[in-house]
């Protein structure tokens, strides 16, 4: 959750872009007061999981910040 200010939306986005990582899906609405910013990527590598989420929790506006892991399972073909 974040405060609803016009540049918000590139300064969550600036940590990926650093990282030279193409979020998959991008997701942003306002929910009363604030606006949900939702942003996935499919393949983040490991290491830098905790390198987004600490810029992230920096960017002025960003009120709360949750990360959620999800495992693809692949089938066998």
């Amino acid at each position: 959750m974040a405060d609803p200010e016009p540049g918000l939306l590139p300064r969550v986005l600036g940590p990926f872009a650093r990282r030279d990582l193409l979020p998959d899906r991008v997701r942003a609405h306002r929910e009363g007061e604030s606006l949900r910013v939702e942003i996935a990527v499919d393949a983040m590598p490991s290491e830098m999981l905790h390198l987004v989420e600490g810029n992230l929790r920096q960017v002025v506006g960003v009120r709360r910040l949750a990360v959620v892991l999800c495992v693809v399972q692949r089938q066998a073909a």
